[in-house]
C-alpha cells in the first residue's frame, strides 16, 4: 500500500489557529472527565469509608491487570442531566484486561445516592450489555446499587429497553456461553437482586453486602417481620443457607482478588481471523490532528489527512479514487489487521453513494471490518439529483451498510446531520463501538438551516395570534433558538444522552479503535453468499 502523501503544512496560520482551538477542546474534555471521575461531595465519601467500602475505580483499580489500558464507555453520561447530580450517569463501564483476558467491566458508583438508578443509569448499564452480546465479552459486575430512583421510576422500568432489558441481555449472554462473575459489596435490592443471580460465579462480602427482592423496610410494611439486612439476605445466609451466592469473604480486597482468580480460569478468546501483517505506527505524528480539524464545522478538511494519522504506516490503497469524490473508500491496516474505511470528503452524492455501496459489498465478502469516519453534511438535494436517483442510491448504500456482518466502528470527527449520519453508520445503525471527538455536532440539520427555519416558525405563530415584533425582539427569538440549537447538537449533550460510547481526544484515535477492533473480533462472522454488484 502507499503512504498518503501530507499537504499539510504544520506551520501555517491555519495549522495553528486550529491546532490552538481543538488543544482547548481537549484541554476541556479531560477536566470534564476529570470531574464527572473524581469529584465527589466530602460526606458521600465519607460514609463509604465507615462502611470499610472502596471508591468505583479504586475497585476497577484493584481489579485490572497493572499497567494495562481501560477504555471506558461514556464518562460524561448524564453530563447534562439531572442538574448535573449523577456523574457518568452513577455507573462506571468498560473494557480493560483481568488475569490476561478482555473483560467487560460494569460498576455501581455507590457514591452517587447510593448507587440508584435513574433512566440513564438504565441506558448506560443496557448499552454496556449491549456491548457483551455484541463481542462476546465476558463481564464482571461490581454490584453496590440502591435500586430505581423512586421519583423517576416511570422513566427506566416498564418498556422495551429499560431496566428488564438488562436482565434479558444477561439471560442471553448465558445462552450464548460468555461467562459473567458478580461481586455484591453493597445491598442489591428488588430487580437488582438479579443482577448477581443471573451470572455464572456469584461473591458476597459480609456485612456490607445483601441480595434481597424486598428489603428490611418493604419486609416490615410489608409483613410486619421484623428483620435486619444480615439475616435477610446477607453474605453467610446466600453462601451457606439459600445457595444465592457462591462464595462469602469478608473484606472488597478479597472479593476483588477472588474475582481475578476466577477470571484466570476462563478460556483465551478465540478471535475472528483476518488478514494480518506487522504492526506500524503512522508515519506522521497523530497529535497533528489538532491542526488539521477546523475550528468551525462549516469549514471542509481532507479527511484523507486523519487518515494517515490513524492507520498503520500512513499507508492507504484508495479505492476508486477518481469516481464519486466527496465519499473516500480504500484499505489499511491498523495494528496490523486489515479494515476498510470509509470517510467524507463533503456532501453525498449519487456517485460517492454508488461507490460506498460497492466497496462495503467488498468489505463484507473479504471479511474486513469496516471503519466510518463522518463528516457529513448529507445527502444532495434538488430537482436534478432527485431525477438522478439521489433518494433510491442512498437507499442502496442504507441498505448495504445496515445488514454488513463484518464489524462496525464509528468516529464522528465532525458534522453529522440529516440522513448521512444513517448512511455513515450513526448510533441507529448498530455500529459495534460509535465514539464523538470533541468538536462533533449532530442534529436534523446544520445550525444555521435549523435556526432559519424554527425562527419562522415561531414568527408565523404569533402573526396568526395578530402580534407583529420589533426587530431587536426577532433577533432575540433567533438568539434562543441557535443558543438552544447549539447546545443540542453539541458533542457533550450526545454523550449525555448516550447517542456515542464516549467523547475521545482525537490523538487517541487509533488506540481506541484498535482495543475496539481487538473485542470485536471475539465474535466471529460468516461472508456474504452473495457476488459484488457494480451499482
Amino acid at each position: 500500500m502507499r503512504r498518503i502523501k501530507s499537504n499539510v503544512d504544520t506551520q501555517s496560520a491555519r495549522f495553528l489557529t486550529f491546532e490552538r482551538h481543538n488543544r482547548q477542546l481537549a484541554d476541556r474534555l479531560r477536566r470534564h472527565q476529570e470531574k464527572a471521575r473524581f469529584q465527589r461531595p466530602r460526606r458521600d465519601i465519607d460514609r463509604l469509608r465507615k462502611q470499610d467500602k472502596l471508591l468505583v475505580r479504586e475497585r476497577i483499580d484493584l481489579l485490572l491487570d497493572p499497567g494495562t489500558p481501560f477504555l471506558e464507555f461514556s464518562p460524561l453520561a448524564a453530563n447534562m442531566a439531572y442538574d448535573g447530580t449523577v456523574p457518568s450517569a452513577g455507573v462506571v463501564s468498560g473494557i480493560g484486561i483481568v488475569n490476561g483476558r478482555e473483560i467487560l467491566v460494569m460498576a455501581s458508583d455507590s457514591s452517587i445516592k447510593g448507587g440508584a438508578w435513574y433512566p440513564l443509569t438504565v441506558k448506560k448499564m443496557v448499552r454496556t450489555l449491549d456491548i457483551a452480546i455484541e463481542n462476546r465479552l465476558p463481564m464482571v459486575h461490581l454490584v453496590d446499587a440502591a435500586g430505581a430512583f423512586l421519583p423517576l421510576q416511570s422513566g427506566l422500568f416498564a418498556d422495551r429497553h429499560m431496566a428488564g432489558r438488562m436482565f434479558r441481555n444477561q439471560c442471553r449472554l448465558s445462552a450464548m456461553g460468555v461467562r459473567q462473575v458478580a461481586l455484591v459489596l453493597g445491598h442489591s435490592t428488588a430487580g437488582g437482586a438479579y443482577v448477581p443471580t443471573l451470572c455464572d460465579y456469584s461473591i458476597m462480602v459480609r456485612k456490607t453486602g445483601g441480595v434481597f427482592l424486598g428489603g428490611p423496610p418493604l419486609v416490615r410494611a410489608a409483613t410486619g417481620e421484623e428483620v435486619t439486612a444480615d439475616e435477610l439476605g446477607g453474605a453467610d445466609v446466600h453462601g451457606s443457607v439459600s445457595g444465592t451466592a457462591d462464595y462469602a469473604v469478608d473484606s472488597e480486597q478479597e472479593g476483588i482478588a477472588l474475582v481475578r482468580e476466577i477470571v484466570g480460569t476462563f478460556p483465551g478468546a478465540s478471535k475472528a481471523v483476518l488478514e494480518q501483517r506487522e504492526t506500524e505506527p503512522p508515519y506522521y505524528d497523530s497529535k497533528e490532528l489538532y491542526g488539521i480539524i477546523p475550528d468551525d464545522v462549516k469549514k471542509q478538511f481532507d479527511i484523507r489527512e486523519v487518515i494517515a494519522r490513524i492507520v498503520d504506516g500512513s499507508r492507504f490503497h484508495e479505492f476508486k479514487p477518481a469516481f464519486g469524490t466527496t465519499l473516500v473508500c480504500g484499505f489499511s491496516f491498523l495494528y496490523g489487521r486489515k479494515v476498510g474505511v470509509i470517510g467524507n470528503n463533503g456532501v453525498l452524492f449519487s456517485d460517492s453513494a454508488k461507490k460506498c455501496t460497492q466497496f462495503m459489498q467488498i468489505c463484507n465478502r473479504d471479511r474486513v471490518p469496516v471503519v466510518f469516519l463522518q463528516n457529513i453534511t448529507g445527502f444532495m438535494i434538488g430537482k436534478d439529483y432527485e431525477h438522478g436517483g439521489i433518494t433510491k442510491d442512498g437507499a442502496k448504500m442504507l441498505m448495504v451498510q445496515a445488514n454488513l456482518d463484518v464489524p462496525k466502528l464509528t468516529i464522528m470527527t465532525n458534522g453529522s446531520f440529516g440522513a448521512g449520519n444513517y448512511a455513515m453508520c450513526g448510533r441507529a445503525y448498530d455500529a459495534r463501538f460509535l465514539f464523538s471527538w470533541p468538536n462533533a455536532q449532530i442534529s436534523v440539520m446544520g445550525m444555521e438551516q435549523a435556526t432559519k427555519t424554527l425562527t419562522q416558525i415561531r414568527l408565523r405563530a404569533l402573526r396568526q395570534k395578530g402580534r407583529d415584533l420589533p426587530d431587536e425582539e426577532i433577533e432575540q427569538i433567533r438568539q434562543n433558538v441557535a443558543r438552544d440549537y447549539r447546545e443540542k447538537s453539541s458533542a457533550y449533550y450526545s454523550t449525555s444522552e448516550l447517542w456515542d460510547d464516549g467523547i475521545i481526544d482525537p490523538a487517541d484515535t487509533r488506540k481506541v479503535l484498535g482495543i475496539c477492533l481487538s473485542v470485536a473480533l471475539n465474535r466471529d462472522f460468516t461472508e456474504t453468499p452473495n457476488g459484488i454488484l457494480r451499482i
